[in-house]
């Protein structure tokens, strides 16, 4: 029997916490099934890592642009930086974007947010890519905003998705794919299982925001760790930390933290398909698909 195919549609394995080990992590998740990564950058300082990793790695969609987060650390000249990163990159989406009113959002100007986030958004629907928005307790401004700017034929992706099933219409209206990760796992199951089914068929994606959001798990043996020994032996002390800058920051974080690996997004689709009385086989084959569809645009790579 062939092997499921998924689709992590929002990850981060650009981050400097697991950067050095890329090309294991790339590996192993590919030997679980997961056939494509989108990998998001968050700033100006991390566009070039996922530029090299997508050409390194055919199964990598690249996507650029500027996190609330990091709004603040912007350069003058970021948004033509940005194009000048499309331009290079024909296989390229739009993201990581969006808006944070949640407590480390809070430290960013909620003005400042809105500009670059509607500057991006607006990139997104010259270019005709899809962009992954990320939204953390301003669903409300978010909504709003879109309505203003759309609707988007090429698509947005609502990333680790925690609406309302009441919000679900208006934001699928204007062209939204709905992506859930084991952040999923923290909202209440009948909150969860209403939103699920509120979401059309064909806008479901599966993520897993790594190296964030380790599912939970009733078997945590079954879960993997970046940089455990049980994740292809690459521990803290692997030779693979090459770049010195990034060792210790890797060493010190590994020691403290455990990273969600992107093989867990099969964590991911035992949950939704429950909530949804679906088979794994049938969600699996439904949301790959979708991220077929939203990732298929002129210049992007090819999807088998």
């Amino acid at each position: 029997m062939a092997m499921m195919k998924l689709f992590d549609a929002h990850c981060h394995l650009q981050d400097p916490r697991v950067f050095n080990m890329a090309p294991q992590i790339i590996r192993k998740a590919l030997d679980n099934g997961v056939a494509h990564f989108a990998v998001n950058g968050v700033s100006e300082s991390d566009w070039h890592l996922v530029k090299e990793m997508s050409d390194r790695h055919p199964s990598v969609i690249p996507n650029f642009g500027i996190h609330p987060w990091f709004v603040a650390d912007r350069t003058p000249n970021w948004l033509n930086t940005l194009k000048e990163f499309f331009e290079a990159n024909p296989a390229a989406s739009v993201g990581e974007i969006g808006l944070d009113k949640g407590s480390r959002g809070k430290q960013i100007d909620f003005t400042d947010q809105v500009e670059v986030f509607r500057q991006q958004l607006q990139l997104a629907k010259e270019l005709k890519r899809p962009a992954s928005i990320h939204c953390v307790r301003a669903f409300g401004d978010l909504l709003d905003i879109l309505k203003s700017e759309g609707p988007f034929p090429a698509g947005v992706l609502l990333h680790s998705f925690l609406g309302s099933a009441e919000m679900v219409p208006e934001f699928a209206k204007l062209g939204a794919y709905f992506s859930f990760s084991g952040f999923l796992m923290s909202m209440k199951e009948t909150k969860a299982r209403k939103m699920l089914k509120s979401v059309p068929r064909d806008r479901i994606l599966l993520e897993t925001d790594a190296p964030d959001a380790l599912p939970k798990s009733n078997n945590s043996d079954s879960l993997l760790v970046i940089g455990s020994p049980d994740e292809d032996s690459t521990t803290k002390d692997s030779p693979l930390f090459e770049n010195a800058s990034l060792k210790e920051t890797n060493k010190s974080t590994l020691e403290t933290e455990n990273l969600n690996h992107p093989a867990n997004i099969h964590h991911v689709l035992s949950y939704v398909a429950s909530l949804l009385d679906m088979t794994r086989e049938e969600l699996a084959e439904i949301s790959y698909g979708n991220a077929v569809n939203l990732f298929t645009y002129e210049g992007s790579k090819k999807y088998n």
